[in-house]
């Protein structure tokens, strides 16, 4: 554990300069370049300054500044989502993370999702305590994007619509489908609710499963939407989905070619 030990002059001013000219994480490129060093001499002024406990290394090469209450550099991440920008860019906040800040649900949960153009080999690293969820997504399907700032730092968010979405067409992004049925119901009485967009949005994203789960749900806990459920079932595509991939298959629903758990057609869903 790095604890907060002095700095000379030079340090502290090299260090402010490379605060000033940085948001939210450090890099050692960004560092040598602010300071005009080699990217040898940055990294081994920002390993020197972890060790005195001013800088809080997430992994190799990317750093964070401590807290200056802060009694050692083991500090957790004060917003994960500004790391999540800098280290899986280009990506997007999405599923239930962005369903929390949509005031979608009133779950809590500990894993950021974070849709990236990357293909990292971890799909679930714990960085300081908080655990990722990386999702893979084309750069076609980077749509429906809101940009926000956290801090002093530009986060991309999916929009309520886009991120309910997403979670119809991976329900483990919302926790499983009963998770997202909740959610779906509270965007339908929210001021979000455009079924038109989230139409429109499916068009785009060409996920044949989304219409059926879509479609389904409506019919289930809003039958009053006749527009939109007769717009997904025109739109269904050959072949059977599963309500939720996680869940048991044991009847197919066959109006919207879903395979579904017994007990949600014993009204228990």
């Amino acid at each position: 554990m790095a604890m907060l030990t002095g700095i000379g002059k030079l340090d502290r001013e090299r260090l402010a300069a490379i605060l000033r000219g940085t948001k939210g994480t450090v890099l050692v490129a960004q560092a040598a370049g602010i300071l005009g060093v080699s990217t040898t001499d940055a990294a081994k002024m920002l390993s020197r300054w972890h060790k005195k406990g001013w800088l809080s290394r997430v992994k190799r090469g990317i750093y964070v500044p401590v807290p200056l209450e802060a009694s050692s550099a083991n500090v957790s991440l004060e917003d994960p989502w500004q790391i999540a920008a800098s280290l899986y860019a280009p990506c997007y906040i999405g599923g239930w993370s962005a369903a929390e800040y949509w005031d979608l649900t009133e779950q809590l949960f500990r894993t950021t999702i974070v849709m990236t153009q990357l293909a990292p080999r971890d799909r679930n690293p714990v960085i300081k305590g908080t655990t990722f969820l990386l999702c893979s997504i084309s750069e076609k399907k980077m749509f429906g994007l809101k940009t926000i700032w956290r801090g002093q730092v530009k986060v991309a968010v999916s929009d309520p619509t886009r991120t309910i979405l997403d979670m119809l067409a991976e329900p483990r992004l919302g926790g499983g489908i009963r998770s997202v049925g909740d959610m779906l119901t509270n965007y339908l009485h929210s001021e979000a609710k455009n079924l038109e967009l989230l139409i429109g949005y499916a068009n785009q994203l060409g996920n044949g499963a989304v219409f059926k789960r879509l479609g389904f749900l409506l019919e289930r806990h809003a039958p009053d939407e006749r527009v939109t459920i007769e717009q997904c079932a025109q739109r269904l595509t050959k072949g059977n989905a599963r309500i939720d991939p996680k869940q048991p298959a044991e009847r197919l629903v066959s109006r919207w070619r879903l395979w579904m758990p017994e007990s949600w057609l014993k009204g228990a869903a």
